[in-house]
């Protein structure tokens, strides 16, 4: 049975980005300034939005970890599978938003970069969290869990300065699409549709990545538990 559910959970994910892709370069309409590649927006901001998603997941976990850590061990440890799981799922969207964004600029602006401040905090934020990820891979030692947590939680602060940034400055990048205080936002109820699809799609493949990251990352650290178990018997 729960192979089966996991199988239509998967299918399902498939489905729904299948369906997104359809309502994002079939059924919206061009956009009459940008033309064609104004479609990377449906894969665009939706990662830039769920790449903010995980990082919050990242976020709390880790102060989760720190408030657990001597008080609640075994705690402190689901906590911290969620805060290295929701980093890595956070740094790969992030990584489709810097990717995404430069081949959607190139055309419109005629550069693929400025450093202006929503592209710079953007950079600034996915390079303290793969920061975090390198910690993880080559720190070792009891603090190492410590000193991610607390990096994640200083990444994490740049999160609202990203977000915020085309509304304090002036910039580069374009006006806010949704809550930006003006009428630049999009209306067509198409394009909002293709846009939905997308977040739902993409959101329910960065879920399901990341309930499978802490499934292993559990399996991983009860590993090691053993191995220090055994370890400590030996001596």
């Amino acid at each position: 049975m729960k192979k089966l559910m996991i199988a239509l959970a998967a299918i399902g994910i498939v489905a729904l980005m299948v369906w997104g892709y359809y309502q994002a370069i079939y059924v919206a309409p061009t956009e009459a300034t940008m033309g064609e590649v104004q479609r990377i927006f449906y894969y665009h901001v939706p990662n830039a939005m769920l790449c903010f998603l995980f990082f919050a997941i990242s976020f709390v976990a880790s102060i989760l970890f720190l408030a657990w850590r001597r008080s609640a061990p075994s705690r402190a440890l689901v906590a911290d599978a969620w805060a290295l799981a929701g980093a890595e799922v956070g740094v790969v969207f992030c990584t489709v938003v810097l990717i995404t964004g430069p081949l959607w600029g190139k055309p419109v602006w005629g550069i693929w970069w400025t450093w202006d401040a929503r592209l710079t905090t953007t950079l600034v934020l996915w390079l303290i969290y793969v920061s975090y990820l390198l910690l993880r891979k080559f720190a070792a030692g009891p603090q190492m869990q410590t000193l991610a947590a607390v990096l994640s939680i200083f990444g994490a602060l740049d999160v609202p300065i990203v977000y915020m940034a085309n509304r304090w400055w002036r910039t580069q990048h374009p006006s806010p699409v949704f809550f930006g205080g003006d009428d630049s936002g999009i209306k067509d109820p198409q394009m909002l549709a293709a846009f939905g699809w997308n977040v739902l799609a993409w959101g329910f493949w960065g879920l399901a990545i990341l309930l499978i990251r802490v499934y292993v990352e559990r399996r991983q650290q009860a590993i090691d538990t053993a191995n220090a178990a055994a370890a400590l018997a030996a001596d």
